[in-house]
C-alpha cells in the first residue's frame, strides 16, 4: 500500500489514529492524509452494515462510520469501490492523488485511503447535509435566496482554488463539476467533491487544455469538448454557468417536464424561456427575496460562463469577484425603504441609486456600526495569561502595527490553552482610542477571505485589546524586504488586497490606511487587510479635522483639504502597486525623486517600463503583464481622484492581467 501511495508523490506511511491526531489546529488542515488499515474501516461500519449505507453512486456504496482519533470520534465518510464498477481502480488512484494534496474550506477533505487485496477504500470528511442536488431535486429543501447565493460562492471558491491556487506551476481542472459533487457542512458550507475524472494542467500552459475523449455528465459537459476534444479549466467554468441556473430555477441540468416529448438541458430550455416573464424561470420559492439588479447581475454571470467560445467566459477568479459583489449588492438592496424585490409593485417607484451619486460631507468618524453579536468579549487576564504576561518572547515582530502578542487560546472560547493545543492568535495592545473604537467596530462587522478576521476584544481600564486571527508569513512590508517574491505571488497578493477593497468600497467603508505593513500574508501567502484603525463608514466622503496616515500611501488631495473618499484608498493602492513593481520604497535615494514622480515620469514619457522593475525578478516574469500593471498603478497615483479607477476596475484589470499572461 505504501508503495502505491509514494509513486503518487504522496509522502505517508500506514499508521494508526493515535499515531497521526486529527486536530482542529493542525497547520496542514484539519485532516491530514493517511493510510487506514481494512480492519479500522471494518471496525467503522460495523463490518459494512448496509444499514449505514448514505449513498450509491458510480463507485459504489458511501457508508457513514466512526472513527477513533486519539480520545476523539470523528464521523467520516467511507466509499468503498465496487469489484464490478465501471470506474474502477483509474478513478480511484485519480482521486487519492489529488485529494490527498489539496486542502481548502471548500475543498472536502481525503482522510485517507485503505488499499487490501481487492478492495479500494476512500475516507473523507462527513458532510451531514449531503449534496446540493438532494436539496435542490429530491429532498424539497427551503433554500432561501442568500443561501442558495452563498453555496454558489463557496463551490465557486473552491473551484477557482483549483484552477489557479493548488500551487504555482500547476492547476487542476475537475472535469465533473455538478450539484451532486457538490456537498454541505452542518453549517451550510458548501464543498467540492468526487476528483475521480480531474486532470492537472500546467498554469503556464497558453493552450491550457488536455485531449481526451469527453467524460463528465450531461448537462453540464461544454459543448466545445465535442467539437475541438479540448477539455479546459473554461469547461469547469461552463459546468458551473449551468449550476447558477440550476440554482436559480431549481430544474435539472437535464429533465424531462410533463408534455415534454425528449428531455430538455437546462441550457436550451434557458434561451427558449428567458425572453419571457421572470416568473417562467425563477423558483417560486426566492421570487420575492431577489432584488432587480441581483437578478440581472445573476443572469449574466450565468451566460457569460456558458458562452460558446470558451476563451470569451471568465476565469474562476473573476466569477467568484463577481459573485461576492452581488451578495454585497443583494445585502445592500435590503438595507434600501421598502425592501425592493424584481416581483414588487414598488420596482418603478424606487430605482436602485447610482454608485456614483455622492452623499453629503459629514465630520469626523460618526456612524459606526454595532459591534457584530458574534464578536466575542475576552476577560483581560485571560488574555494577559494566555500572552504569558505581554512577554516579550510572545511579541511579534512588527507584523502588525502596534505591540502585538502571539497567544494559544481555546478556539470556541478563546480561553487561554496550552502551547499549540488550541489555535494561535494575535492580540493586540491599544491606549483606549477612537481608533480602538473604528477598528472594533467596523472591523468587527467584516467578514471577508482577504481582510483580516477579528476574533474577540477586551476592555481595560487603561489598556484596550484586540484579538485577531494569526497571520504566520508577517506582513507585505517584511516578507517583501526579506524575501525575495516571484512576480506571480506578488500580483496575486494585489488582486487579494483589490478584492478586499472591493468588498469595503460596496458598503461605503473607507480604509484610509493603505500601506504594506496593514497587508498580512498567510501561510499560503495569501493577503488578508488589516489597520484598520483609521477606518470610516457611511458617506463616500469625510471630511476630517487631522490628516492620519503613512506618508507616501497618502493621497495628497486628502493632505491638502482634509478630504478622505474611497479613491484616497486607491491612491494608496496604486503606491502598493507600483512598490509591488519596483521593489523600491517611496523615496529614491537619489535627486529626491519620489516613486511617483517616476512613475509618472516613464509613463508620460513612453519610456522603457523595464528600467525600474525590480532587478530581483531577473527575467522570470511577463514584460506584457508588468507593463500593464503599471500603467493601472499610475492611474491610480492620479492627482485628480476623478481619474482614478474605481475598486472594482482595479480588481477586474487585475484579474483579466493575471489571466492573460499566466
Amino acid at each position: 500500500m505504501a508503495s502505491f501511495v509514494t509513486s503518487y508523490g504522496i509522502e505517508s506511511e500506514p499508521a494508526t489514529s493515535s499515531s497521526v491526531p486529527v486536530t482542529s489546529s493542525s497547520v496542514q488542515g484539519p485532516h491530514p492524509f493517511r493510510l487506514i488499515e481494512l480492519s479500522e474501516i471494518r471496525k467503522a461500519t460495523e463490518n459494512f452494515d448496509e444499514s449505514l449505507v448514505i449513498g450509491k453512486g458510480g463507485f459504489g456504496k458511501v457508508y457513514k462510520g466512526n472513527m477513533i482519533n486519539g480520545e476523539s470520534l470523528l464521523v467520516v465518510a467511507i466509499k468503498r469501490l465496487d469489484s464490478e464498477s465501471r470506474q474502477g481502480a483509474a478513478e480511484f488512484e485519480t482521486e487519492v492523488k489529488m485529494l490527498s494534496t489539496l486542502r481548502h474550506r471548500n475543498i472536502v477533505s481525503l482522510i485517507g485511503c485503505c488499499i487490501h487485496e481487492q478492495e479500494k477504500i476512500l475516507v473523507y470528511e462527513y458532510m451531514s447535509k449531503g449534496s446540493l442536488y438532494d436539496h435542490l431535486h429530491k429532498r424539497g429543501t427551503s433554500l432561501s435566496w442568500p443561501r442558495r447565493l452563498n453555496i454558489c460562492l463557496d463551490a465557486g471558491r473552491g473551484l477557482s482554488y483549483l484552477h489557479n491556487h493548488v500551487a504555482v506551476d500547476y492547476g487542476v481542472i475537475h472535469r465533473d463539476f455538478k450539484s451532486e459533487n457538490i456537498l454541505l457542512h452542518e453549517s451550510w458550507t458548501a464543498k467540492v467533491s468526487d476528483f475521480g475524472l480531474s486532470k492537472a494542467c500546467p498554469t503556464n500552459m497558453l493552450s491550457d487544455y488536455v485531449s481526451e475523449s469527453g467524460k463528465g455528465t450531461f448537462g453540464y459537459m461544454d459543448p466545445n469538448i465535442f467539437r475541438s476534444g479540448k477539455i479546459t479549466r473554461k469547461s469547469d467554468v461552463f459546468a458551473f454557468g449551468v449550476l447558477l441556473l440550476e440554482v436559480l430555477c431549481r430544474r435539472r441540468a437535464v429533465s424531462k417536464n410533463l408534455g415534454e416529448q425528449e428531455p430538455q438541458g437546462l441550457v436550451a430550455w434557458f434561451q427558449t424561456k428567458k425572453e419571457e416573464n421572470l416568473d417562467h424561470i425563477v423558483d417560486s420559492e426566492i421570487r420575492s427575496e431577489i432584488h432587480r439588479k441581483c437578478l440581472e447581475q445573476f443572469i449574466r454571470l450565468a451566460e457569460n460562463c456558458l458562452h460558446d467560445k470558451p476563451e470569451e467566459r471568465p476565469n474562476m477568479d473573476m466569477v467568484v469577484t463577481t459573485l461576492e459583489l452581488l451578495i454585497f449588492s443583494q445585502e445592500k438592496a435590503n438595507t434600501q425603504a421598502g425592501g425592493k424585490t424584481i416581483f414588487s409593485r414598488l420596482v418603478d417607484r424606487l430605482p436602485f441609486p447610482s454608485r456614483g451619486e455622492k452623499s453629503e460631507m459629514i465630520e469626523v468618524r460618526a456612524h459606526f456600526q454595532s459591534p457584530n453579536p458574534t464578536l466575542k468579549e475576552v476577560k483581560f487576564a485571560d488574555l494577559k495569561k494566555a500572552t504569558k504576561n505581554f512577554s516579550m518572547d510572545m511579541r511579534i515582530p512588527p507584523t502588525y502595527v502596534g505591540r502585538v502578542f502571539l497567544a494559544w487560546v481555546e478556539q470556541n472560547t478563546l480561553a487561554p490553552s496550552k502551547e499549540r493545543d488550541g489555535i494561535a492568535i494575535a492580540v493586540k495592545r491599544h491606549i483606549p482610542s477612537a481608533k480602538w473604537l473604528a477598528e472594533k467596530n467596523i472591523l468587527g462587522q467584516l467578514a471577508h477571505p482577504n481582510i483580516i478576521k477579528l476574533l474577540g476584544y477586551s476592555n481595560n481600564e487603561n489598556e484596550n485589546l484586540l484579538v485577531y486571527e494569526y497571520m504566520p508569513n508577517k506582513s507585505f512590508l517584511e516578507f517583501f524586504c526579506t524575501e525575495t517574491i516571484s512576480w506571480e505571488i506578488r500580483l496575486l497578493i494585489m488582486i487579494g488586497v483589490a478584492r478586499a477593497l472591493a468588498y469595503l468600497h460596496l458598503k461605503n467603508i473607507i480604509h484610509g490606511g493603505l500601506e504594506p505593513s496593514h497587508i498580512l500574508l498567510d501561510e499560503d501567502l495569501s493577503a488578508k487587510l488589516g489597520g484598520f484603525g483609521l477606518a470610516t463608514n457611511g458617506p463616500e466622503t469625510h471630511v476630517l479635522t487631522e490628516v492620519e496616515g503613512r506618508r507616501g500611501y497618502m493621497d495628497p488631495n486628502y493632505q491638502s483639504n482634509g478630504q478622505l473618499t474611497l479613491k484616497s484608498d486607491i491612491y494608496g493602492f496604486g503606491v502598493m502597486l507600483l512598490k509591488s513593481i519596483t521593489g523600491r520604497s517611496f523615496f529614491f535615494l537619489h535627486e529626491n525623486q519620489t516613486l511617483v514622480d517616476c512613475a509618472t515620469g516613464i509613463h508620460t514619457n513612453r519610456r522603457n517600463v523595464k528600467e525600474i522593475i525590480d532587478p530581483r525578478l531577473e527575467d522570470n516574469y511577463s514584460l506584457q503583464s508588468v507593463s500593464e500593471c503599471f500603467s493601472l498603478a499610475v492611474r491610480c497615483v492620479s492627482n485628480n481622484p476623478a481619474d482614478r479607477p474605481s475598486s472594482e476596475e482595479v480588481l477586474q484589470n487585475l484579474e483579466q492581467i493575471h489571466a492573460l499572461y499566466k
